[in-house]
C-alpha cells in the first residue's frame, strides 16, 4: 500500500506500523503524526495515510519544514492553502495577527498594505517587537513572518490604500481582509473591492474596542462576497480603548473566516 512519509511516497506492506517505520526511516523521531492527529507507535497505517516524523529540537530543511508545518492540518488543507492568496489591508492589531495566522497555515502568497511605521503605542495589541520600532510595518511584518514560515510568499506595499489602486495592489486575493482603523476607511474598501475586485471575498471588522464579552465577537454576512466580524458596536473612543485580547479574537475570526473561504467558498460556515 502507499503512504507519504514527510511528504515523500513511500510504499509499505499491511499491517505496518508507524513505529516501525520510524525504526527504519528516521530513527529517534520522538513525534509521530498521522493523519495530522500525534498518534503513538503502534498505530497501524492504513493506504493513504500521511505520517510526520519530527525529532524535537533538530533544525529541518526548508523543503521539509514545510510539511512538518502541515504535519497537524487535516490531509488536503494544506494543498489548498499553498495554492491561495490573501490579501490584507492594513497591518496594525488585526492586520498583524491574521498576517501571522494564515502564514502559519501556509497561505501561498500574503499580500500587505499599509503606510504607517511601527511606533511604540503599537506594542500594547499589534504583532510587532521593540526592535521594530521605526521600520514600516510592511517590512517589520514581511522579517516576522519570513522567521515564522519562509515557505510563504509575502507582497509589501508600503502605500496609502485609496479606491484607486486597491483594484491594483489586490489583484488576483482570494480573499480580501479590511483591517483599518477608520469607519470611513472601512467603508472605502468595502466600495473599491466591490468595483475592482468582483471574484474575491471580503472580509471586515466593526466593534472590536474594549475588553467585553468575547462571545460578542461574530460574523455576519453582508452580502454574497462580504462579511463583517465583531460586535458591530464597540468602537474605540474615551474610555474605551483597543486591546490585544480582543483585537486578537477578532483578527483570529477574519483569518479563521478566510480558511473557511478558501476550502469551501461560498458554502463556508460561518
Amino acid at each position: 500500500m502507499r503512504i507519504h512519509a514527510n511528504e515523500t511516497p513511500e510504499t509499505v506492506r499491511e499491517g505496518t506500523t508507524a513505529g516501525e517505520l520510524r525504526d527504519h526511516l528516521r530513527p529517534g523521531a520522538d513525534l509521530i503524526i498521522v493523519n495530522g492527529f500525534p498518534s503513538d507507535p503502534g498505530t497501524v497505517l492504513r493506504d493513504g495515510d500521511r505520517l510526520v516524523l519530527i525529532r524535537r529540537g533538530e533544525a529541518p530543511s526548508r523543503e521539509e519544514l514545510e510539511a512538518l508545518m502541515a504535519a497537524r492540518h487535516t490531509p488536503g488543507v494544506h494543498e489548498r492553502m499553498r495554492t491561495s492568496r490573501v490579501g490584507i489591508a492594513g497591518l496594525g492589531g488585526l492586520g498583524s495577527a491574521a498576517a501571522l495566522a494564515l502564514a502559519r497555515m501556509g497561505v501561498g502568497e500574503l499580500v500587505l498594505a499599509d503606510f504607517d511605521v511601527v511606533e511604540p503605542s503599537n506594542l500594547n495589541r499589534q504583532h510587532y517587537c521593540v526592535e521594530d520600532i521605526g521600520l514600516r510595518k510592511t517590512e517589520a511584518m514581511s522579517r516576522r513572518l519570513a522567521s515564522v514560515n519562509p515557505c510563504i510568499r509575502v507582497v509589501a506595499h508600503p502605500v496609502v490604500l485609496d479606491a484607486q489602486n486597491i483594484g491594483r495592489i489586490f489583484q488576483g486575493v482570494d480573499v480580501l481582509l479590511e483591517c483599518f482603523d477608520r469607519a470611513e476607511a472601512k467603508a472605502m474598501i468595502i466600495r473599491a473591492a466591490a468595483e475592482s475586485l468582483p471574484g474575491a471575498f471580503l472580509v471586515g471588522a466593526s466593534g472590536v474596542a474594549g475588553y467585553g464579552d468575547s462571545n460578542s465577537i461574530r460574523t455576519i454576512r453582508l452580502g454574497d462576497r462580504v462579511f463583517m466580524v465583531g460586535d458591530m458596536v464597540s468602537a474605540a473612543e474615551p474610555g474605551r480603548g483597543l486591546m490585544a485580547p480582543r483585537v486578537g479574537i477578532a483578527a483570529h475570526h477574519q483569518a479563521n473566516l478566510a480558511v473557511s473561504l478558501l476550502m469551501h467558498g461560498e458554502d463556508a460556515a460561518l
